[in-house]
């Protein structure tokens, strides 16, 4: 087969104007849509832009609001708070970037769709395979949250590696329910839970004299800086962890293949990364100005025991429904792949269904079983941010944009200086890749020979550490 034809297989050929890009507004977005109204038994496309601004709001919220102070600690609150700001723009604009693309070739129902019209074949399976073992990953660190919650509120009655296999059934039912339209109406209960869960922990350490995980007598090592020094490994991982904080952008997609209309998908986004880039902010500023050091993580334990207790119990909805929504969209991505061809889609059929529970089924097991072998919630997200993320929602967006604007190169001086900042954009993610994994990958080696880690499937809850 052809490059031309590999590239184009199973997707609609994209239409072109003069300045390869489209007139969005003068697309029929029916045309190359996977999901296709009034196809079949079954209309997946019923979701509203304010419902899929909520599902994109649960989908980025939960795990990064809970992981930022602590990353702040290694970095100082300065870079910490650049680092915020930086990366939230730039996974910003490769969301509006990665939408736009997604409207001027309907065909695209994932990233990986993506991948195949710029690159081919092979592109197309090495960037479904980082999409899969990004959202495998965050899904386990959904089920950390999860269990962390169900060890706070029970005072560890049970083993710890009990409540994730608990955690992991909560996560996987909820995931099973189909379509996104279903799921939005969860999220909403998901995001107030954990949106009041960690304004109480605000709350909570700022009426405290010195941190709870502090010596509550005598000096001690408060551990607030400005500017941090840590050492390259501890830095990068907390740079990637605070990017993976709003990097699961590359989730969008399954979701915009469901809205009702399309073209609103950027007033989603821009709606739902203008509350998480504040949230993130104000309340990881707050908190590790107040703890210092002694931030927990998750950031939910760090006001003390009566504190962490209310909010755990507040958000625990929360952390249930973005586990559930992270083993979804994996799982929507493997159905799709498998039924895109058949009738069996939007058919009401034993296939369909039994397609459907199996993809769940075994994403949910794959996911416990990396929240049992590394039980640390920043490790698991900063591993996530640099093995994958950091190439598919800074990498491949660039080329994206270059895709379809090929000319600028050749245009005028702005036109070549975007293009060149595009081309930049694909070498920051190459960094993050290398130098996060490294630096993660050292980290969670340290915890193993020190103790944080005791070993994968013990009963220790590690969830505290920072």
């Amino acid at each position: 087969m052809d490059t031309t034809n590999e590239k184009h297989q199973d997707l609609i050929e994209p239409v072109q104007s003069s300045s390869n890009s489209i007139d969005i507004g003068k697309v029929d977005l029916d045309d190359g849509e996977i999901f296709r109204k009034g196809d079949g038994n079954i209309d997946f496309r019923t979701v509203s832009w304010i419902h899929t601004s909520v599902i994109f709001l649960k989908l980025i919220f939960a795990t990064g609001v809970l992981t930022i102070p602590s990353a702040m600690f290694t970095l100082g609150a300065f870079p910490g708070a650049i680092n915020v700001l930086g990366w939230q723009f730039l996974n910003t604009y490769c969301a509006l970037v990665q939408g736009k693309f997604r409207n001027n070739h309907p065909g695209c129902h994932s990233i990986a769709d993506m991948g195949q019209l710029v690159g081919g074949r092979v592109v197309k399976e090495v960037t479904g395979i980082l999409f899969l073992v990004a959202f495998i990953i965050v899904g386990a660190s959904g089920m950390v949250g999860v269990s962390t919650a169900l060890n706070a509120l029970s005072n560890h009655a049970l083993c710890t590696n009990y409540f994730s296999i608990i955690a992991a059934i909560m996560v996987g039912i909820c995931a099973s329910v189909r379509k996104f339209e279903k799921i939005a109406w969860i999220t909403w209960a998901g995001f107030a839970s954990v949106f009041i869960a960690v304004f109480i922990v605000v709350v909570g350490v700022t009426t405290l004299d010195r941190p709870a995980a502090a010596p509550q007598t005598g000096p001690y090592d408060f551990g607030y800086h400005v500017i941090g020094h840590p050492t390259f490994a501890a830095g990068i991982t907390a740079a990637s962890t605070i990017f993976c904080s709003g990097a699961g952008t590359s989730a969008f997609l399954p979701v915009m293949s469901e809205m009702r209309n399309p073209r609103e998908y950027s007033k989603a986004v821009k709606l739902c990364m203008g509350i998480v880039t504040a949230a993130y902010l104000s309340f990881s500023l707050v908190v590790y100005r107040w703890c210092g050091k002694w931030v927990a993580s998750p950031s939910l334990g760090s006001a003390g025991p009566t504190v962490k207790k209310i909010s755990y119990g507040v958000g625990l909805i929360g952390l249930c429904v973005s586990g559930a929504l992270f083993v979804h969209v994996s799982a929507k991505y493997i159905f799709v792949r498998i039924l895109r061809n058949s009738k069996h889609l939007q058919t009401n059929s034993i296939v369909h269904w039994s397609t459907w529970l199996g993809c769940i089924s075994g994403i949910t097991i794959v996911s416990f079983l990396i929240a049992s072998g590394v039980p640390i919630f920043n490790y698991l997200l900063s591993l996530a941010g640099s093995i994958a993320f950091a190439p598919l929602a800074l990498g491949l967006p660039g080329w994206l944009w270059i895709y379809d604007h090929a000319d600028y190169w050749k245009g005028s001086v702005w036109q070549r200086t975007l293009y060149m900042l595009h081309v930049i954009l694909i070498l920051i993610s190459v960094f993050l890749t290398i130098g996060g994994t490294y630096g993660v990958i050292a980290q969670i080696m340290d915890a193993y020979k020190d103790g944080t880690i005791s070993s994968a499937f013990s009963c220790a809850d590690n969830s505290n550490s920072t």
